[in-house]
């Protein structure tokens, strides 16, 4: 496995389907498994605290980074390797990029959505080429998935998006892609 560091971008809360949890857990481990650091948003409530307990876990290296607005919303992890605490949103997600060789997408809200498109935009203007990958747990991004499909089909993207953006279905797929 050549990347050493994962991006995890994901929900601060747990959502309604317990296979987001499960999901989360599993790629935790996997990660700890095989050596690879988590940097992720710093939080310990849902799909954060899942995902970073598991690598905690598991023996791995964990960098949070949270910005000062969101201290007491997301209740910053204290138990973490790293937790850097940062002035704003934009300074955090261009710390994450910084420290990740790859992104990975997990079930989320607004603020998911919001790193997975600046992601994808910094890689189409190649300001990175970091892979992107969506792990589309039980079918929650099947319809943002046609979406990006419709924009494609429309015109609005410059390329494929299946070139920037890998969609997975099950943690395992994610390991044995970037193997």
């Amino acid at each position: 496995m050549h990347q050493k560091s994962f991006a995890v971008f994901c929900g601060s809360k747990s959502g309604a389907d317990p296979i987001y949890i499960q999901h989360g857990i599993e790629l935790g481990r996997l990660m700890a498994e095989n050596k690879i650091s988590l940097v992720y948003g710093g939080g310990n409530k849902g799909m954060m605290a899942a995902v970073a307990n598991e690598v905690m876990g598991g023996g791995g290296h964990v960098i949070g980074v949270i910005p000062e607005i969101l201290l007491e919303w997301e209740s910053e992890h204290k138990g973490i390797t790293d937790l850097r605490v940062v002035k704003n949103m934009h300074v955090r997600k261009k710390m994450m990029y910084e420290l990740c060789d790859v992104a990975i997408v997990l079930p989320g809200g607004n603020g998911t959505l919001d790193e997975m498109f600046e992601m994808l935009t910094w890689n189409t203007l190649n300001i990175h080429n970091k892979k992107i990958v969506l792990l589309n747990s039980n079918g929650f991004y099947n319809h943002l998935i046609s979406h990006i499909q419709t924009m494609f089909d429309q015109g609005f993207l410059y390329e494929d998006w299946r070139e920037r953006l890998i969609v997975c279905n099950e943690p395992a797929e994610i390991i044995s892609y970037l193997a």
